[in-house]
């Protein structure tokens, strides 16, 4: 393009890189023909004809071995888990695996009995096809699905731009397209680095997390809360560093953004009070211990254990299955009962009623014996029966019982006690008393 065709209201730097831009695409049309028109080569004609050849054959190789395999497979039984995925992802992977044996060994006996140029395109394909299987098999490593075809098709790009030696073309390509910002300049190229670098560093933080957390959970030295505290913690830590050092790596200038993340950080100040005293309550539970994954609480009406501990809720499960997501502010503002924060030892009240004909010191005996014939109820804490009262048409009784395992229920435990009481007093006579009303018809005539 003639500078002089360039719009006066373009600045120089961005018709340099319209420049630059416009000489990158027309050199790389250039090579694309100069490469289309070599293949019209015998010997380039050749080669292609062979790689069609051996795609087929490894074509009809999978399809052969293909069932067989997965039938041997399926008769390693008692193989360990890891190994049945890699098998899995290897007999996915059949036909290019077979395609890249088949044109290496192609290309070390043509380079035997021809020469070099003879296998050069051969050879290009040979690579670029073992790096494609390579990044296949190295990013089955990364579990997000979503990060992981990022990771792979930016590093099948890379990998074809590096083997057919276009990585500085497409660098001044992507480079010349962008704007100007201040002193900075951000480009497609600023981008895609930026993506690749930050992308690395979470992968790498990921997997540093997972590790860390997994030998948190199996230290039993470390107190639940504590775990929950020390993951969460090393989280923050460990993505915070990647992004950081990726955004500088990059070369993108973090200073100026100081002001408007102190802006946006008043914003939300004033927008998200209850977002905030959220995280902060969760910091502070698991900072005093007050509750753990595993405790068994009371807020409200809502009875069950705690599932989790997270940033901004604590997960509770009920005996009917119900997961309440209770906000971490209610957990500290509001009256909880822990029915196992220091120990898993809960007592449990039931009350009961007898006649007045029936001895109090037999029923009291017998209200104890049927308690701790009962499962669940503890033997070394021995059960005991009070009376609390002489009532209109009944002896009131409390009976106490100890537990050590309130995650299993504490209405089935008392409903299995009642129904011990039941059948112990239906064996030896004893009646419980039920209000009566006696109803009399009077005659007029007598009055």
């Amino acid at each position: 393009m003639d500078p002089e065709d360039i719009p006066a209201e373009i600045p120089d730097t961005e018709a340099e890189a319209l420049d630059a831009a416009i000489g990158e695409i027309s050199g790389l049309i250039g090579q694309v023909e100069t490469f289309l028109t070599s293949l019209l080569r015998p010997w380039n004609a050749y080669q292609v004809g062979i790689i069609i050849a051996l795609l087929a054959v490894a074509w009809l190789m999978k399809r052969v071995l293909g069932p067989r395999i997965r039938s041997w497979m399926a008769s390693r039984e008692g193989w360990p888990t890891w190994r049945m995925r890699i098998l899995a992802i290897v007999h996915r992977r059949l036909f290019i695996i077979f395609f890249v044996i088949l044109i290496w060994i192609t290309v070390l006996l043509m380079r035997e009995v021809t020469w070099p140029s003879r296998s050069f395109l051969l050879t290009i394909v040979a690579e670029l096809s073992s790096a494609w299987l390579f990044v296949v098999f190295a990013t089955r490593l990364i579990r997000s699905a979503f990060l992981r075809g990022i990771v792979r098709y930016g590093a099948w790009t890379f990998v074809t731009l590096a083997i057919l030696n276009l990585t500085d073309e497409a660098a001044t390509l992507l480079d010349s397209v962008g704007f100007n910002l201040g002193d900075a300049r951000l480009s497609l190229l600023t981008l895609v680095q930026g993506i690749l670098v930050v992308t690395t560093l979470v992968v790498i933080a990921r997997f540093l997390t997972s590790t860390a957390t997994g030998r948190i959970q199996k230290n039993e030295e470390i107190s639940p809360s504590m775990q929950v505290l020390a993951v969460k913690f090393l989280q923050v830590v460990f993505y915070g560093v990647a992004i950081y050092m990726g955004l500088r790596l990059t070369g993108i200038d973090l200073t100026g953004l100081a002001v408007l993340s102190g802006a946006i950080g008043v914003g939300l100040g004033f927008g998200l009070q209850k977002v905030v005293s959220n995280l902060v309550s969760g910091i502070i539970i698991l900072l005093d211990k007050s509750i753990k994954p595993g405790d068994v609480i009371s807020l409200g009406e809502t009875f069950g254990w705690i599932n989790s501990l997270g940033a901004r809720y604590v997960s509770v499960v009920t005996r009917d299955g119900k997961e309440y997501l209770i906000p971490n502010e209610d957990l500290i503002t509001n009256q909880v009962v822990n029915w196992s924060h220091s120990n898993e030892f809960v007592r449990l009240d039931i009350y009961f009623g007898t006649s007045y004909g029936d001895d109090p010191h037999i029923v009291r005996k017998l209200a104890t014996e049927a308690a701790k014939g009962v499962e669940r109820v503890l033997t070394h804490r021995a059960p005991v029966c009070h009376i609390v009262g002489f009532g209109d048409s009944s002896v009131d009784y409390i009976l106490r019982f100890w537990i050590k395992d309130p995650t299993g229920g504490l209405t089935n435990i008392r409903g299995n006690v009642y129904l011990a009481l039941w059948d112990t007093f239906h064996d030896h006579n004893i009646s419980i008393p039920f209000p009566q009303r006696e109803v009399r018809m009077l005659d007029d005539k007598a009055g």
